[in-house]
């Protein structure tokens, strides 16, 4: 399975069909404890926070975190998960909202928000794991992006499938929003190169 995009008219899966597959990805995939992985990802953000004690640095480095995550990722993702070929940004998009975030984090979101081109749009995570028993001191709010790891995950598993993006938080519980939202901005369609040798 590899996620492209064909200009061939062929039938579109329904997100409901998507909701279908990231509950069966979950199922099969290894759980670990939650709350382990909620105190061990709060450990991490306060360690960089006292190592590099610049908050931007901070969101950059969460960010390339786990853009060399999702690089690896991409790969458990295609042989575990059994979503079809994408034919568009719109299929990526669902995938990433209800299969991916579902089979590694056991939430869906649902993506809103479209560009007329579609190319860009938002994902609402209404359960973020990541920031369960977390508050954030007042200096960190509206600054720091405590789950910056997400987006780097997206941006690295995407890049792998050939397609530029830019993944960047819009709203974070953790900062008194409603919700969590991510914003997905589709940059480039890169071009595969072969060598002729």
């Amino acid at each position: 399975v590899y996620l492209n995009y064909r200009s061939t008219a062929m039938s579109r899966v329904g997100p409901d069909r998507y909701a279908k597959l990231g509950d069966a990805a979950f199922s099969r995939m290894e759980k670990v404890n939650s709350d382990l992985l909620v105190l061990t990802y709060g450990s991490l953000v306060t360690q960089l926070l006292r190592d590099i004690e610049d908050v931007d640095a901070v969101n950059t480095q969460l960010e390339k975190m786990g853009y060399n995550i999702g690089l690896r990722l991409i790969d458990e993702f295609l042989a575990k998960s059994g979503v079809p070929t994408c034919q568009d940004f719109r299929d990526t998009a669902e995938v990433i909202a209800k299969v991916g975030l579902r089979m590694f984090l056991g939430v869906s979101a649902e993506v809103v928000m479209w560009n007329r081109e579609m190319t860009a749009c938002s994902l609402v995570i209404p359960d973020n794991p990541f920031s369960e028993y977390v508050e954030l001191p007042a200096n960190l709010t509206n600054r720091l992006w405590y789950s910056n790891l997400i987006c780097g995950v997206v941006r690295g598993c995407l890049e792998q499938l050939q397609l530029r993006v830019e993944c960047r938080f819009q709203k974070d519980a953790l900062n008194g929003d409603e919700h969590t939202m991510i914003r997905l901005e589709l940059k480039e369609v890169i071009a595969e190169e072969y060598d002729d040798e």
